[in-house]
């Protein structure tokens, strides 16, 4: 006998008016960690019904976007891009819709097709959510907030790793609104790092300044590096201890 998936949140979906239960999803997300502040210019990925927009749009107010393969129909005061997140098209869509400065955050509820195959369905999940990645750290503003649906398993702690590594807070959560027998899980990240160096990453350099706490100080590439007792002048190989959005820190490896 098919399982009954008409639960509370499916009738409050319908007598709320969204289009999906994962509605209360995304405000149990917001309400925790406050990903989508008011004036936001939030980016849907994989938005299709639109039940995430709906929340979107009631929770920013300002510029929110969905893009999804199929047709997203129409919400007031939401704009659809019919498109694949990792098209360069696609991302360029995105980009002249959010404007210079970007998104100030990416959401993504998108899940592959069930295939029956645990392995093969949770190794496509993770696929789908790097994909989401990739797009938001095209299209995100420093400091941005992302948030995408992951299914457990062995592949997922790498997966989390890699979020980590591009944003300063990361968190696993799973809503009150997912079912209790679903193995998806949601990725919270904020503050994303916008810059040409990762933690671990190692670079000689010349010192050419130095803080206010004397520490040395290069740029790579326009970004700030503050280095741990270097002296202006000094060639050295540093090591990236720590990353900010507007800055980092690092740590003499060796002197030349």
């Amino acid at each position: 006998m098919a399982r009954d998936r008409r639960d509370i949140y499916y009738w409050r979906a319908k007598e709320e008016g969204y289009r999906s239960r994962a509605a209360f999803k995304l405000l149990q997300i917001n309400q925790k960690f406050s990903i989508i502040k008011e004036g936001d210019t939030v980016v849907d990925l994989g938005a299709a019904p639109g039940g995430w927009l709906e929340v979107a749009k009631k929770l920013s107010g300002g510029k929110v976007i969905g893009v999804d393969l199929q047709r997203i129909s129409p919400i007031e005061g939401v704009e659809t891009i019919k498109g694949d997140i990792t098209s360069e098209a696609t991302i360029n869509k995105i980009l002249k819709l959010v404007g210079e400065e970007g998104a100030d955050t990416v959401i993504c509820d998108a899940a592959p097709n069930l295939s029956g195959s645990w392995n093969y369905d949770h190794g496509r999940s993770v696929d789908l959510a790097k994909s989401a990645l990739q797009c938001a750290a095209k299209i995100l503003k420093p400091g941005g907030n992302f948030t995408v649906k992951v299914f457990q398993g062995d592949l997922f702690k790498n997966y989390l790793d890699e979020v980590s590594n591009n944003f300063t807070y990361t968190k696993s959560f799973s809503p009150v609104a997912s079912r209790s027998q679903s193995a998806e899980i949601y990725v919270v990240a904020k503050n994303f790092i916008k810059a040409p160096v990762r933690k671990g990453q190692e670079f000689d350099v010349e010192i050419t300044s130095e803080g206010s706490n004397g520490d040395g100080v290069v740029k790579i590439q326009d970004f700030v590096i503050f280095v741990k007792g270097a002296n202006k002048g000094e060639k050295v190989m540093i090591k990236i201890k720590d990353v900010k959005p507007n800055f980092a820190f690092a740590d003499v490896v060796t002197r030349c």
